[in-house]
């Protein structure tokens, strides 16, 4: 998409009707005009729906990477574009979340079309008594079990790359992609 000049497109302000009335009839002038209005009817056309460019369900593709941008988001560009406009829209919501278990699963589901469960093995208990003795430290390891909601299965570099992305750095994880959610009837866990 370019907002530069498209052919045949109208300006919404026509500068010939603009003019004095001495150069109503005078031929230069009008197709001199002309051709300014050619260079600015996208102008009158994108500012017209400056609105649009800032939802990311209507934006325009290539300004939807600087919107992007705009709210601190990575988005692929191998990534098809509505899992970008769909990223871009709920940068807000991804960014509260980012860092949990809730954030990384539904990031997956939005940008990979996958399910997943997470298992942390962080050591942390509670106890509604007093002076209980601390539980032994966590192996501070995240297991993400990933499978197809429906199609295909989801690329391991993908997959990786968003659980980076959503991760805490200080805990290791370990990625398993699977066929299907796990404990299925049926299905061997291993």
């Amino acid at each position: 998409m370019t907002r530069a000049a498209v052919p045949g497109l109208p300006s919404p302000h026509p500068i010939g009707e603009l003019l004095p009335a001495l150069f109503a009839d005078d031929d230069l002038a009008q197709r001199f005009t002309a051709g300014l209005d050619t260079v600015l009817a996208p102008v009158f056309a994108t500012l017209d729906n400056l609105p649009a460019y800032f939802r990311p369900r209507l934006a325009p593709a290539d300004f939807l990477d600087w919107l992007a941008t705009w709210v601190a988001v990575d988005v692929d560009p191998s990534w098809p574009d509505e899992v970008r406009r769909a990223v871009v829209g709920r940068a807000m919501e991804l960014h509260r979340w980012r860092g949990t278990r809730r954030g990384l699963v539904e990031r997956l589901r939005l940008v990979l079309g996958a399910g997943a469960e997470i298992t942390d093995g962080g050591g942390v208990s509670w106890s509604t008594v007093p002076g209980v003795a601390l539980p032994p430290g966590g192996d501070g390891e995240v297991l993400v079990q990933v499978w197809p909601l429906s199609g295909a299965e989801p690329d391991a570099e993908q997959v990786l790359a968003v659980v980076r992305a959503g991760c805490p750095v200080h805990l290791n994880c370990r990625v398993e992609i699977l066929p299907g959610p796990p404990g299925l009837p049926g299905r061997a866990e291993g």
